[in-house]
């Protein structure tokens, strides 16, 4: 009995994805709910498994095709003996990768099928491609790696001069957005320095006890979540966003924070954050972190949220201006911590501070509302007993 793949469900509003990875090949025998084909969203990575146990009998979109919710993906018969992977169906799932490196240079990684210069130069030289380092992406083996060997050098030694990849539907749907915020928004940053001391004395006194009740570390970014609730209940301007000819305004706090992942950059939503408690949000956002490293995000964890928080200090951004998420109106930056000479009661001593940036949108954010709320955040932060006192 033949089994069809076919495109699941990709959650609201996601209609149409991008075949990333073929995990098996024509051929080859399959075990119910094993991975067999990474697709890729704007938003997410998806894996879709096997139904049933069987042999790989057809692929019918390769690596690098667009196909719809439902589309055929391939095909399954049920309980056939394993075969082993044809070489030519192999290349058949392969060629929106080869297209991707300049002057058809890439080539399938050393085990699989070569491309067609690299096969028709090691006829002609007598050259083994298993032998030969291969410069090209994940240690493939390359035209001109071959000519380089032939002629005596290697050209994984030199490094390629250009490598052409295409951009995962991700990626573009983040220049996307990027570049519709730009547009749209009347969008201008302002910015403010915020002492953390009592902050990193506070996280260094209960660390441990945090961490052993809670099993989570106790990091900087509850504070800053929780310091803009505070600021968001009073500015409530900060906390909405256009639509059509309204404003609308939220009562509730769904804060996005800006995770870094192997294929870009994700923005997770922690959900009611004015209802979470500390160790709430360290759990989730560790959560999000392990999951987007894994490319296991959901759908619903990226959708909605009323305000975002960027931590660029993890990279050693020392002072950013970061871009809106739309339809959100803010996004607040926070950066690298760095020891600088501050006059405090007309001393001048050394403290660890930080910058912080908020980028808003001036057609509902006026720039007394975006400065008090930045104020709000470093008060909160440099006397922590305010946000447990929601003062």
């Amino acid at each position: 009995m033949t089994v069809e793949i076919r495109v699941p469900a990709l959650g609201e509003s996601v209609s149409e994805a991008t075949v990333a990875k073929w995990f098996k090949a024509v051929g080859e025998a399959v075990a119910a709910d094993e991975p067999l084909v990474e697709l890729e969203t704007d938003k997410v990575t998806v894996e879709v498994p096997a139904s049933s146990s069987g042999t790989i009998s057809e692929i019918v979109a390769a690596e690098g095709d667009n196909v719809e919710v439902g589309a055929l993906l391939g095909a399954i018969t049920e309980g056939a003996a394993p075969a082993k992977a044809a070489p030519a169906a192999k290349e058949s799932t392969a060629p929106a990768a080869a297209k991707t490196v300049a002057t058809s240079a890439a080539a399938a990684p050393l085990g699989a099928g070569q491309a067609p210069s690299v096969r028709r130069l090691a006829a002609e030289t007598g050259i083994d491609p298993a032998t030969v380092p291969g410069s090209g992406k994940g240690g493939r083996v390359t035209k001109g790696d071959m000519l380089a060997q032939a002629a005596g050098g290697s050209a994984a030694a030199r490094g390629p001069r250009e490598e052409r990849v295409r951009m995962t539907r991700l990626r573009k749907r983040i220049a996307e957005r990027l570049k519709e915020a730009q547009n749209t928004a009347a969008m201008l940053t302002t910015f403010n320095e915020v002492d953390m001391s009592a902050l990193l004395k506070l996280r260094a006194d209960y660390r441990d006890t945090f961490e052993k009740k809670h099993g989570v570390r106790l990091g900087f970014m509850s504070f800053f979540a929780k310091a803009s609730v505070i600021a968001l209940g009073e500015l409530p301007s900060v906390n909405a966003e256009i639509y059509g000819d309204e404003i609308v305004y939220k009562n509730y706090c769904d804060i996005g924070v800006a995770v870094s992942a192997p294929q870009g950059l994700v923005v997770p939503v922690l959900r009611d954050v004015e209802e979470m408690s500390f160790a709430d949000i360290e759990k989730t956002i560790a959560d999000f972190g392990k999951r987007a490293r894994d490319g296991k995000m959901m759908m619903e964890d990226l959708t909605g949220g009323t305000f975002t928080i960027s931590n660029g200090g993890v990279f050693g951004s020392l002072l950013s201006t970061p871009i809106i998420n739309p339809p959100q109106s803010a996004i607040l930056g926070i950066h690298k911590i760095e020891k600088r000479a501050v006059v405090v009661d007309d001393a001048v001593v050394v403290r660890p501070m930080m910058y912080l940036a908020l980028s808003y949108d001036h057609r509902i954010i006026d720039g007394r509302e975006a400065v008090t709320f930045l104020v709000r955040v470093k008060e909160c932060i440099e006397d922590p007993q305010r946000i447990l006192l929601d003062m």
